[in-house]
């Protein structure tokens, strides 16, 4: 265990990054695969909410295990640090910094790690993760940014009628592509801006999705809204994207 988590950490580096969108550096995680050489090229993951990511998530030990045991393809992992004071008001498009939020991680963030690592630069070959209302800002870049984005993954996204109002601007999705997990126990949901039904609003939203040809792989689970729940499911979530033979494992 010692040997592995000396590995790990090998392959882990924090930096910042300097934004004039939001006025302030931005702290990153960057995860680096088993093997990594700057020859070869590699898929990205970029998390919302980093720091519990890594952190809450074990995504790190997670990647790790799937690369070096079941064969996942290697890639790259980008966690985006956020402040929880002001969290909501970027991940939220009600919130004041969202448009900044939106410019910075498109504007500065994909450049930044584009060019300083060897990312596959087409859009199919980036991956947007995050939960609640990570989830949500990830939804509106990919819809917002179709030209970078077209993989998207939602843990129990809070995809309220400002996000589905916002889905149903579109005539079709077909070149999007989400896997969204949500939890059957996450009914009466507390939250800064009152209690929702999670599993009510994510049905709803996978719907206004398949409605538009998007792509969906939708996941019902007794579950709660909790990093309990989630970090569960990131090894199905990863290989359904990593994975050219395996899209889900026995539990």
């Amino acid at each position: 265990m010692t040997d592995q988590w000396k590995y790990v950490k090998s392959t882990f580096k924090q930096e910042g990054i300097a934004s004039r969108f939001l006025g302030e550096e931005r702290k990153l995680r960057v995860y680096l695969p088993p093997g990594y050489q700057e020859l070869l090229s590699y898929p990205v993951l970029y998390c919302q909410d980093g720091d519990d990511f890594f952190r809450l998530g074990r995504i790190a030990t997670i990647t790790n295990y799937l690369i070096l045991e079941l064969g996942m393809e290697p890639i790259i992992i980008v966690g985006v640090g956020v402040k929880k004071s002001i969290r909501t008001q970027e991940y939220s498009p009600q919130g004041r910094r969202f448009i900044p939020y939106t410019q910075f991680f498109t504007q500065e963030l994909i450049p930044y790690i584009e060019e300083k690592y060897p990312i596959r630069t087409a859009a199919e070959y980036r991956i947007l993760a995050g939960d609640s209302l990570g989830a949500t800002v990830s939804l509106h870049l990919a819809l917002d940014y179709p030209d970078l984005f077209r993989n998207l993954i939602s843990l129990s996204g809070a995809f309220f009628p400002s996000t589905q109002k916002r889905i149903k601007q579109e005539d079709h999705l077909s070149d999007l592509r989400i896997y969204m997990l949500v939890g059957l126990d996450e009914t009466q949901v507390e939250t800064p801006a009152g209690t929702f039904n999670f599993l009510e609003i994510n049905r709803e939203t996978k719907e206004l999705l398949i409605q538009r040809q998007a792509s969906v792989q939708y996941i019902e689970k007794p579950g709660r809204h909790i990093w309990g729940f989630w970090q569960k499911e990131i090894p199905n979530a990863l290989m359904y994207y990593f994975s050219n033979h395996i899209h889900h494992l026995t539990e």
